[in-house]
């Protein structure tokens, strides 16, 4: 058997996501079972650590996070996100689709040596708050790729050509760093060519885009996130390899979204299933908010346990905010 420091060292190089350090020691776990003899049970350790050792491939490793330089520091944001697919709350068909591009990306190399290639374009469309953000968040902390935000204020310029000049810059670095490419409001780009905001400038700019994510084959994933869906250009479509639709939470998912963010100082018999009724027909993010807002009352309280009458008003009070 293993001896406790090994455990203990194991469990250590694995919270802190340091693989070499994990292998090593599993190594000389091995060697220790091999030297007792138990020469079956050390030939099988190996053989998991090298299984395990072949799979970790590029896509497992974090990119360089390098900050966009010039031109392109004014179209992007950079940050590696630490979200994880586990800490959303979602339906079960949502959570497939994620869980598909998820384990696609992951035998990237597995499948191209089939000649087939992995979910990487991406449009998730829905209502605010239902998530679309934080999804492009959890893919880039799930995959650890750094997770490249397109500000639109900069990227769209009334000016004759300037617009799809940066859209190419963005494109183009799509093909030198590998990561995550977030397109939010995307609604503002992909406007349906002919509708009354339709202008010149966007016209031109949403051509150059149709025909730039046609052209791209880059390993980078690009999401783009809309709550206007019907308005978009209905050639955008068919570019992407996956829509997600996003809906406010039902009953049940509230329930487990106040259980997740209330856990900690949550009174015994809280009664969840009331909380859920108060805020059914909310979004993901107002849930969460009124549960933030009520864990701060309790703290600057100086109380352990949010109380059942405050989390009922904060979710009327973001109930209100709508009708303003």
């Amino acid at each position: 058997m293993a001896r406790s420091d090994q455990m203990k060292a194991l469990l250590r190089a694995y919270a802190g996501d340091n693989k070499e350090h994990f292998y090593a020691v599993a190594m000389q776990m091995a060697a220790d079972e091999a030297h007792r003899g138990h020469t079956k049970l050390a030939a099988e350790l190996r053989d998991l650590i090298d299984e395990a050792k072949k799979k970790t491939s590029f896509v497992n490793k974090p990119i360089p996070l390098a900050q966009p330089k010039g031109e392109l520091s004014e179209l992007l944001t950079v940050h590696y996100p630490q979200e994880h697919l586990q800490q959303m709350v979602l339906s079960s068909s949502v959570e497939k689709k994620l869980q598909r591009v998820l384990r696609e990306q992951r035998n990237i190399d597995r499948l191209k040596a089939h000649g087939l290639s992995p979910r990487r374009k991406l449009l998730l469309i829905g209502p605010p708050g239902t998530g679309k953000t934080m999804t492009a968040a959890v893919i880039a902390g799930e995959l650890r790729l750094p997770l490249f935000t397109a500000r639109f204020d900069s990227l769209i310029t009334k000016f004759m050509g300037e617009s799809s000049a940066k859209l190419r810059l963005v494109f183009d670095a799509l093909k030198s760093t590998r990561g995550v490419y977030f397109f939010d409001e995307f609604d503002s780009l992909g406007l349906q060519r002919g509708s009354q905001h339709d202008v010149a400038e966007m016209r031109r700019t949403l051509n150059m885009f149709l025909q730039l994510i046609e052209q791209d084959t880059s390993d980078s994933l690009l999401i783009a996130a809309t709550n206007h869906s019907k308005d978009l250009d209905k050639a955008l479509f068919r570019r992407f390899d996956d829509i997600i639709q996003y809906d406010s939470p039902d009953e049940a998912q509230v329930e487990l979204l106040l259980r997740n963010k209330l856990s900690l100082f949550s009174p015994p018999n809280l009664d969840y299933a009331t909380l859920a009724k108060h805020g059914q027909g909310e979004s993901h993010a107002d849930i969460v908010k009124a549960c933030s807002d009520s864990v701060k009352d309790a703290i600057m309280d100086d109380r352990d346990m949010v109380s059942f009458d405050e989390v009922i008003q904060h979710l009327e009070e973001r109930s209100q905010r709508k009708s303003l």
